[in-house]
């Protein structure tokens, strides 16, 4: 099957099976190794990616399910050579530890931060509930994600 698709702002037209798994396509297919697979089974998020700008889990996503639609994974999170907010956030908030879970978190942040841009900690720790961390405790997660919600929104530099 032949699939085109907006991926990381680039159009792309891969030739694939349809059902093949999109964790693997991404990753093995198209090199994006930002996009992690822990449980394979949709438990963890480590797999995530934004598809139409929604927090999709890779692992349980068919390729065929890409066709037309807009696909963001951490490689693309970046502006040009830049680090979005919410990376820079997770660094300064010391956010990150092994850095496995980091893509997947980073992309589930963004998606909570457009449903929601300025969220409670309750708000934050419910959002990224799907995303497993095994290191930081997620304290310093949720408050990366609150330093990028104040710095989108203009209130912090």
């Amino acid at each position: 099957m032949k699939l085109t698709f907006i991926l990381n702002g680039k159009e792309t037209t891969i030739e694939t099976k349809p059902d093949r798994r999109v964790v693997d396509l991404l990753r093995e297919d198209l090199g994006l190794t930002g996009v992690k697979e822990c449980c394979g089974a949709g438990e963890c998020g480590a797999c995530t990616i934004l598809v139409d700008g929604e927090s999709r889990l890779s692992c349980l996503m068919l390729a065929a399910q890409l066709e037309n639609r807009q696909i963001l994974t951490a490689e693309g999170v970046a502006i040009e050579e830049r680090l979005h907010v919410m990376q820079q956030a997770f660094i300064d908030c010391g956010a990150v530890q092994c850095g496995f879970c980091i893509p997947g978190m980073i992309l589930a942040s963004l998606d909570l931060l457009n449903r929601c841009p300025d969220p409670t900690p309750d708000q934050v720790r419910v959002g990224l509930s799907g995303n497993l961390c095994r290191c930081t405790g997620y304290q310093k997660i949720v408050e990366a994600v609150l330093m990028a919600a104040r710095q989108l929104q203009g209130r912090e530099s």
